[in-house]
């Protein structure tokens, strides 16, 4: 198979030291995350090809994280460099019931800034035959949101499979688009859509009428089937729709699963009872990155969803935006029970 590139943002992430809050003592730890950065790291470590692509500060910040990527493996040569800042996001770890907190300062970053022929596509998706992006990058700026739709439209041109995980942010759409108006045009370029139920209902104004199992903390799965059906009808492009199903018990406990529809079948995962969460920030990522290498790896679709789950279940296990595991580690979680019993 060929390389695998995502498209986004990259920030500097600063976190309050364990389950602190702001400032409550006065440190931050200095980290960087982004939603197609974190996706790009998963594939390398689970040995495939990919390369990252977006537009960083020309100063040593950016040199910074450009060396970290390259750290776990990941093409950085068609990052561009431009004058200008890089995005950061705080995070404030929530804790049983006090949620995890989330504040952006990412205007005016380089890549908000960027304009539609800041990358040349052409030399980006040489030698790629998947391509991945969010809505969080659509969502930061007008000038990114023409970039986005530019990417995937010679993506499709150049028989690329284009994925997106929808990934809603209500707090990013500030610049008078809204999500829809942007997302709906977008995701006509796309063949796996990766979403929540929220994600179709404030991205592309997409629903069905719930049983009303879901406002009751239960898992409507008839529900999430309609829902599918429905995105694929509505955009023919669509090959297949996978949707994470969180049922969040407190901050610190989650059962986790998914399902997949491509059409024809519907699957639906294993589900964990994470009770511990480390840090969820990632998860998302780690479950679309999990899906990509399913999907070009393994020879059927419940397999590929089985290992994305399974992924993200260990993401919730490790501090940072990236899920630093192995395909050898993620498939050991597929086969076992899930008792983090010591290996010796």
């Amino acid at each position: 198979m060929g390389k695998i590139v995502t498209f986004g943002e990259i920030m500097l992430r600063l976190k309050s030291p364990g389950y602190e809050r702001f400032f409550q003592s006065p440190a931050l730890e200095a980290t960087f995350g982004g939603g197609e950065a974190n996706v790009s790291v998963s594939l390398a470590n689970y040995g495939l090809d990919t390369a990252f692509v977006t537009v960083l500060p020309d100063n040593d910040i950016g040199t910074a994280c450009i060396r970290e990527l390259r750290g776990f493996g990941v093409d950085t040569t068609k990052i561009v460099r431009a004058p200008g800042r890089m995005g950061i996001y705080y995070l404030e770890t929530g804790s049983v019931q006090r949620p995890s907190k989330v504040i952006y300062d990412r205007a005016g970053s380089t890549i908000a800034e960027a304009g539609p022929d800041a990358i040349d596509w052409d030399k980006a998706f040489e030698g790629a035959t998947w391509f991945h992006l969010t809505g969080i990058t659509p969502a930061i700026s007008a000038a990114a949101a023409e970039l986005s739709l530019k990417a995937v439209k010679v993506a499709q041109q150049k028989g690329i499979h284009v994925s997106c995980d929808l990934n809603y942010r209500k707090n990013l759409w500030k610049y008078g688009k809204r999500a829809d108006e942007v997302m709906t045009e977008l995701v006509k370029y796309v063949d796996t859509v990766i979403a929540n139920e929220e994600d179709f209902q404030k991205a592309l104004c997409l629903s069905v009428e719930s049983s009303g199992a879901v406002e009751a903390g239960e898992i409507d799965v008839e529900n999430y089937k309609k829902i599918a059906a429905l995105a694929m009808e509505t955009y023919p492009n669509i090959k297949r729709v996978a949707i994470t199903l969180r049922e969040s018990k407190s901050a610190n406990h989650n059962d986790w699963s998914a399902c997949l529809y491509n059409g024809k079948d519907f699957f639906l995962s294993r589900k964990y009872a994470i009770t511990d969460i480390v840090d969820r920030v990632g998860g998302g990522d780690s479950f679309g990155g999990g899906l990509i290498y399913g999907l070009n790896t393994y020879p059927d679709e419940k397999t590929a969803l089985e290992f994305a789950v399974a992924a993200s279940c260990l993401k919730h296990t490790i501090p940072g935006d990236y899920n630093r595991v192995s395909a050898a580690e993620v498939e050991s979680l597929m086969k076992g029970s899930g008792t983090g019993r010591v290996q010796r």
